[in-house]
């Protein structure tokens, strides 16, 4: 079957920009500090990826308070932390970013937002490099079905990959469904929580404590993590500059509404024995009572590879079992890393030196 993929207009972006006067550390009521590493739970396997979605932009970060999806900020702000003051750490930003006063401590802490009235969580972890004087970088890394943001800390290869660099990193819970945590991403796999919203209040929360760069978030994950991340590639390429989803791929159910803003860097993971998410695509049920259908690893790298305009043809990255396109709109790149393995997280060694070399325009 030939599939059209459509690829749409870019519109204007807005400048992402954090609050010159970035309020206190983590220490809110809605905290609590765990300390070290947090303990593990199972992972799980996945449910959906890349669609519609929605969600409008968070007011300011979360400090105990209710974040409202859609309200924005004043000045077109995207994150509604109502814009930057001179002076403070570097960034990649035009204007010069403003690190929180209060430095943050090196660790692990639980952190609860309210967003659209629903209580959720993340853990932020610190790693002992950053030292709050210079704007590092933000991954945000979404667990797999069944797993937590505890547990995605415990097994995720990121940290240990990006920590020497002082980049923060967070790792958000979903919401409990047919098949435990999960994250909504359209037709599967869990009814309810806007996801998108969380994502953008979550990012929101942590700007108003660590001293991040706004041009450089990211969104990584496996499995089902990996569908959120295609999912927020989809509908917020205005916060996110690339994404590294593992063990996922688009949806046939949505990819029509998978209309990001700008062109997006993608660095895709694939095993070709997978029993959960077959490498060529196909019908899941994994979740009860919402069954998908997996658009398959290559015509998923063929779908983003569309979506930004690329030309030509893939050629070897010179990593192990990857190829790309590197000849798209705006200088973005889109790889597939192709493994002899199962259902398997994807390669920090391999998506992180990509991910940081973009950055929002």
């Amino acid at each position: 079957m030939t599939r059209l993929f459509v690829r749409p207009s870019w519109k204007l972006l807005l400048t992402l920009s954090f609050c010159g006067a970035c309020g206190s550390n983590a220490a809110d009521d809605d905290v609590s500090n765990t300390g070290g590493a947090p303990a593990g739970d199972t992972g799980g396997v996945p449910g959906a990826g890349g669609a519609p979605g929605g969600g409008g932009v968070p007011g300011s970060g979360a400090t105990g308070g209710d974040v409202d999806p859609g309200t924005g900020g004043s000045g077109g702000d995207p994150l509604g932390t109502g814009g930057m003051t001179s002076g403070g750490g570097g960034g990649s930003g035009d204007d010069p970013i403003v690190c929180p006063s209060t430095a943050l401590t090196p660790g692990d802490t639980t952190r609860t937002i309210s967003v659209g009235g629903t209580e959720r969580s993340y853990i932020l972890h610190v790693p002992p490099a950053y030292d709050g004087s210079t704007a590092v970088p933000l991954i945000v890394d979404f667990h797999p079905l069944g797993g937590s943001g505890q547990s995605e800390r415990s097994s995720s290869p990121y940290p240990a990959q990006v920590g020497s660099e002082g980049v923060i990193m967070a790792f958000p819970s979903g919401m409990s469904g047919p098949s435990g945590n999960a994250w909504n991403v359209g037709p599967c796999c869990v009814s309810g929580p806007d996801d998108v919203a969380f994502a953008r209040a979550l990012v929101a929360d942590v700007a108003e404590r660590a001293c991040i760069d706004p041009k450089r978030i990211y969104a990584v994950g496996f499995s089902m993590g990996g569908g959120m991340s295609h999912y927020l590639g989809c509908h917020a390429s205005d916060l996110f500059a690339a994404i590294a989803p593992a063990a996922f791929d688009l949806l046939e159910e949505n990819i029509g509404d998978c209309q990001p803003e700008r062109p997006l860097t993608v660095v895709s993971f694939r095993g070709t024995s997978d029993p959960i998410v077959p490498y060529d695509g196909g019908y899941s049920a994994v979740v009860t009572g919402m069954p998908i259908t997996f658009l398959g690893a290559q015509s998923t790298f063929e779908a983003w590879a569309d979506l930004n305009g690329c030309t030509g043809s893939p050629s070897p990255t010179g990593q192990n079992g990857c190829q790309g396109y590197s000849n798209c709109d705006g200088g973005v790149d889109v790889v597939l890393c192709t493994q002899n393995a199962g259902h398997v997280a994807g390669d920090a060694s391999v998506a992180w030196p990509i991910l940081k070399q973009h950055s929002l325009p």
